[in-house]
């Protein structure tokens, strides 16, 4: 299994939360910025920094529709409670992570409403990514930053021992008397800066947190829409079972996995307006949900040692005679990887359920996927192994759909109950740590 550098991917995978609109372009990754400029004046230490960076750059991964997240930017959403529980959820299932999702979880809780001491954890953290955010939020994309820095400034203060710790808005005010760090805030050179010189700088993660970040970010992208929240898993599944009964070894399995979850993780700028549609998609709507695998690519390559798998996650959508999109690739530019992943990609859509149509029966999808081998958009040998081992995948498809699908109905069933606010809710949560 490759090494990867746990910077250039949490920040890559950050941006791609951010890419659906403009008005989002960057919001984590400025807010990573603030949050470390804030942390420094501060004195947390190096390992409260990072926990706070890292929340900082995964802070709306409880948000999971396009919608929800303009209408949080936009101070416009009466409920920012349940974004905040599902991004702790999502992300203390990752050991790397768990810190940040303590932070997450409270990000935007008001300092008035806090019962401990500003030197507590995650007490300071969360204040500090409190008023990062709010910060970034304030910013008018469509004006010159140092238009607007001393109206943002103001807003801040007004908010002094009410939403932010008094301790806290002093330090961003010291920090917002130089014009470099509003200009670096909003540099398009920010990506480098934070990756080269921020908290995270050439730290490395083990092969085992590759897989779990891979499983997180699985899960923001299906969970965004109840028709597909087991559908990378069961890619996945799919693929890495493939993989092995072709004979492939160990590591490549496992990388097989990896791409099998995050083969999809372009759909993060398609709206759900057009994931969530019940009937076919208009020739536009078709346009824009093409796109999704050019983004998966785009997003996959930038981070260095997943270069390999790019392309298998990416090329789910394409067939051997060039037919395929977006990249129209032919047999020849399609590996092993790629035409497993193309297959269970196939299998795994239709055996499960779609807003437009019922799961397929097994008769059903042995009949599509051998017209398209028999057309020779698929790999024959592939397909022929699917079909000699079809109860077989599909049972070990079955079982990792299923522990997904508890995950999500748990999930929201537990946004269903009554929330604690305030006090009570933050005492509650102390009491249990």
């Amino acid at each position: 299994m490759v090494s990867i550098d746990l910077g250039n991917l949490v920040l890559s995978l950050s941006n791609a939360m951010d890419l659906a609109s403009p008005l989002l372009a960057q919001h984590q990754q400025r807010t990573g910025f603030i949050v470390w400029s804030l942390g420094k004046l501060a004195n947390l230490s190096d390992k409260r920094m990072e926990s706070c960076f890292m929340a900082a750059l995964l802070h709306d991964v409880g948000a999971l529709s396009l919608e929800e997240k303009i209408a949080l930017h936009n101070f416009e959403s009466e409920n920012t409670e349940d974004h905040c529980i599902r991004g702790e959820h999502l992300l203390e299932r990752v050991p790397c992570f768990r810190e940040a999702a303590r932070i997450v979880r409270f990000h935007h809780t008001k300092w008035q409403d806090w019962i401990e001491t500003i030197d507590s954890s995650p007490v300071l953290e969360s204040q500090i990514l409190n008023l990062a955010d709010y910060v970034e939020r304030l910013i008018d994309r469509d004006r010159h930053i140092l238009h607007q820095n001393e109206e943002i400034t103001s807003k801040i203060r007004a908010l002094s021992g009410s939403y932010f710790h008094p301790q806290l808005v002093d330090i961003l005010i010291t920090a917002a008397g130089r014009e470099e760090f509003w200009l670096d805030l909003v540099s398009p050179k920010l990506y480098s800066v934070l990756l080269e010189e921020g908290p995270l700088s050439k730290k490395k993660i083990e092969p085992v947190s590759i897989n779990l970040i891979a499983e997180l970010f699985r899960n923001i992208i299906d969970f965004r829409s109840r028709y597909t929240a087991t559908h990378s898993s069961g890619v996945a599944a799919a693929a890495s079972r493939l993989s092995k009964i072709f004979g492939l070894t160990e590591t490549e399995t496992g990388l097989m996995e990896v791409a099998g979850n995050l083969h999809d993780i372009g759909k993060l700028v398609i709206p759900n307006s057009i994931l969530e549609k019940p009937g076919k998609l208009n020739k536009q709507e078709f346009a824009i949900m093409k796109s999704h695998a050019y983004f998966t690519y785009s997003l996959l390559n930038n981070i260095s040692g997943l270069q390999q798998i790019a392309g298998w996650a990416a090329y789910h959508h394409e067939k051997l005679d060039g037919s395929g999109y977006p990249f129209h690739l032919t047999a020849e530019k399609l590996d092993t990887g790629a035409r497993i992943l193309m297959i269970a990609d196939i299998f795994t859509a239709l055996a499960e359920d779609r807003p437009y149509r019922k799961s397929l029966s097994k008769k059903e999808i042995i009949k599509i996927i051998k017209d398209d081998s028999d057309r020779h958009l698929l790999d024959s040998n592939i397909v022929s192994l699917l079909f000699d081992n079809f109860d077989d995948i599909f049972s070990h498809v079955s079982e990792h759909q299923v522990i997904s699908r508890e995950f999500y109905r748990n999930q929201f069933a537990f946004l269903n109950k009554k929330q604690r606010t305030g006090p009570d809710m933050i005492a509650h949560y102390r009491s249990a740590q």
